[in-house]
């Protein structure tokens, strides 16, 4: 299975950092926030991983080159301007081929066991086009994102409390079938209709997970992985 790590966001919360630096080279720990994806891609089996970016691209690629350091292969898929994360998907497609395929954001940090997600996916055209990973509200997201029920997304208009979207998931390149390539696109709504025809599935993650969506949250997330080594 291929990988996808979505870095092409601007990063308008991390001003004046993002600037002159692609959020996903921001360093936590020691390391940019995107090379603790490739090594955590890499060490779950994940060989072969597209990157899409936008702002500030080229950066990205002098930093990251072909892979080979990594034990990988990444390929690049550049955006004049970032399509937001269903579109950044689509256009990424002819790189990420027809079977189904992993998408991280670029912008948490998850200690998931990304190989046991992927052994416990079932996404195929006919059954389910995604499986996602669901975690605890954060503070800063309270009210959370969709219903697990017995392995299940349900409508969220259910009165069950809802989780929050982890921004890691498995999908099938059909659930992009209805956009062109280079729109822009949010992944939300093809999500919900999805859930609509009773077609994802999903999973709960209790350890660790960060939106370093903010400064505050990238000093936050140096701290933790500085005690953790």
């Amino acid at each position: 299975m291929k990988a996808m790590i979505l870095a092409a966001g601007r990063g308008e919360r991390m001003r004046p950092l993002t600037d002159t630096c692609p959020k996903p080279l921001l360093e936590a720990g020691g390391k940019p926030l995107i090379v603790w994806h490739i090594e955590r891609l890499r060490a779950a089996g994940y060989t072969d991983i597209v990157i899409n970016h936008a702002h500030l691209g080229d950066l990205i690629e002098q930093a990251l080159g072909d892979g080979s350091r990594y034990g990988a292969r990444i390929r690049y898929s550049h955006e004049q301007e970032a399509l937001e994360t269903a579109g950044g998907i689509r256009a990424a497609l002819p790189l990420l081929g027809d079977a189904p395929f992993l998408v991280v954001n670029g912008d948490i940090h998850c200690d998931a066991d990304l190989a046991a997600f992927r052994q416990a996916t079932r996404v195929d055209a006919d059954g389910d086009l995604a499986h996602l990973l669901l975690v605890p509200n954060p503070e800063h997201h309270p009210d959370g994102d969709f219903v697990l029920e017995q392995g299940r997304i349900i409508d969220s208009a259910s009165d069950a409390p809802k989780l929050t979207f982890s921004g890691i998931g498995v999908y099938h390149p059909a659930l992009f079938a209805g956009l062109a390539s280079g729109e822009k696109a949010r992944l939300a709504p093809l999500l919900r209709a999805a859930i609509a025809d009773q077609r994802v599935s999903g999973a709960l993650h209790d350890g660790y997970w960060l939106d370093v969506g903010t400064p505050q949250r990238l000093a936050e997330l140096d701290r933790h992985l500085r005690t953790q080594h």
